[in-house]
């Protein structure tokens, strides 16, 4: 089998960059070991930045999202019992975000390939990305139970940590830090207590209140690091859920069946360079942010738009300058959305053993952005999204 682009991974990383290339006039293939099943229930991200909107919408793949998705003009912070709106459009010159779950991304993409594009062969296994510093990188993987050869121009590693391509890549430098504690994150049947995603600081802990729709809830709270899911009864969940979301005015918390529950990790993690002769890194493969500052899935869409355009300018002038430059420019981004994932991070979590001067500090960051207009817009651009490219 033979294509300009092999695509190891079928995530919204993967997808878009097939369907990128497709646009372009490029062909390419889409390796993903798990069936189609899984990969269109697979829960992750749920919060699309300005520039991940724009470019689903640009790659005509934004229908539903703008039929179904929720745009947001903001988020909530609430600490010490007040509550604080961040105005997104005021303070960055229209720009907002979209909520519309990575699975949703995903089967629009899905259907996008399968109608049009290039081969997507799902319960194949990708085992070893070979030649990556020659002319023509190969990916020997297995589909039904039979071992074959991808031989390629480019290879493209959207499989996540754990994935083949991550390692194909001699000499890495990575740089990552864990976190000592987790969210436990919930769905609920039942409509979300506010119209936009709540961010509490407590001192008890950290809670998020977000949506997948206007009839399900998302819901997280912070718990140690090794926290079994199912030792938390539905009933404690809400309860804490309504302690950490406390306030002073009549607000409140409306409780619904619990339909799910898992404990998510908290870590951060950067792999350097994200290429290697003709394979390249996206996604996960190269970088894992905690998911406090819903970069994951934008950061991903970045990779591939940046390489998607570094091709297509090597096919229209012959020039390799934007792909020679692909992991200095994704990394620039990369970093910037680790910093600020870093930041929430430890803005809002309560950190084991924290002193009193600690816990000050957080309530001290909290005012300075909620009194500060320069230091609002500063959380407001970060969120809504750093350029791509």
């Amino acid at each position: 089998m033979r294509t300009t682009v092999g695509i190891i991974g079928a995530g919204p990383a993967g997808l878009l960059l097939a369907r990128l290339l497709h646009n372009a006039g490029i062909d390419s293939v889409v390796l993903e070991s798990r069936d189609r099943a899984y990969v269109e229930r697979r829960q992750r991200a749920g919060i699309l930045e300005q520039g991940t909107v724009d470019v689903l919408r640009e790659a005509g793949a934004g229908e539903r999202m703008d039929r179904e998705g929720l745009r947001h003009d903001g988020i909530e912070l609430r600490f010490a019992r007040r509550r604080h709106r961040v105005d997104f459009p005021a303070l960055t010159g229209g720009r907002s975000v979209m909520v519309y779950a990575q699975t949703e991304v995903c089967k629009d993409l899905i259907a996008l390939q399968l109608k049009e594009g290039g081969p997507l062969l799902f319960e194949t296994e990708a085992l070893t990305v070979e030649g990556a510093d020659t002319q023509r990188p190969r990916v020997r993987f297995r589909r039904e139970g039979v071992e074959d050869v991808l031989e390629c121009d480019y290879v493209v590693g959207c499989d996540g940590y754990w994935g083949v391509a991550r390692s194909a890549v001699p000499d890495g430098r990575t740089f990552e830090r864990t976190y000592p504690f987790g969210w436990l994150g919930i769905l609920a049947d039942v409509a979300p207590s506010h119209d936009e995603l709540v961010y509490a600081r407590h001192d008890r802990g950290f809670a998020l209140l977000s949506m997948r729709s206007p009839s399900v809830s998302r819901l997280y709270l912070q718990v140690p690091a090794d926290t079994d899911a199912d030792s938390w009864s539905d009933e404690r969940i809400w309860d804490e859920l309504e302690r950490r979301f406390e306030t002073d005015d009549d607000w409140s918390l409306r409780r619904g069946p619990i339909t799910q529950k898992s404990v998510t990790p908290m870590r951060s993690y950067v792999h350097e360079p994200m290429r290697h002769g003709r394979l390249f890194l996206a996604g996960d493969a190269a970088h894992i942010v905690p998911p406090t500052g819903a970069k994951g899935l934008n950061l991903a869409v970045g990779d591939v738009v940046t390489f998607a355009r570094a091709l297509t300018h090597r096919t229209a002038t012959g020039s390799e300058d934007l792909l020679d430059a692909y992991s200095a420019t994704c990394l620039r981004r990369v970093w910037q959305a680790e910093r600020f994932s870093y930041d929430m991070t430890t803005l809002l979590h309560t950190a084991p053993g924290a002193t009193p001067f600690e816990d000050r500090l957080q309530l001290a960051r909290l005012d300075r952005i909620t009194s500060s207009r320069a230091a609002e817009t500063d959380l407001a651009e970060a969120y809504t999204g750093f350029p791509i490219g």
